[in-house]
């Protein structure tokens, strides 16, 4: 699975991009940001509040509900707005 991370949530996290395996028991968004969330402070400070992060999998905006597979692409980023 590859990990993308956008704006500040790069930023906090550390990293553009990651490849990891997908997680035992994970089966969607949600349950994949909770994995990440343990995985160190950098991770939990950036998703820490879940009403400013989007996700994309493979590219389509997605809720937390969607299901997740080892090939995808997650991208999670903060509300784009346009000006």
């Amino acid at each position: 699975m590859k990990l993308l991370y956008f704006a500040w949530l790069r930023t906090k996290i550390g990293i553009a991009e990651e490849r990891v395996a997908l997680p035992e028991g994970v089966m969607d968004v949600a349950g994949l940001i909770g994995w990440l969330q343990g995985r160190g402070a950098g991770y939990a400070d950036a998703l820490a509040n879940l009403d400013v992060v989007k996700v994309a999998v493979n590219q389509e905006y997605v809720p937390f509900t969607h299901p997740v597979a080892a090939g995808d692409e997650v991208a999670l980023f903060p509300p784009v707005t346009g000006g």
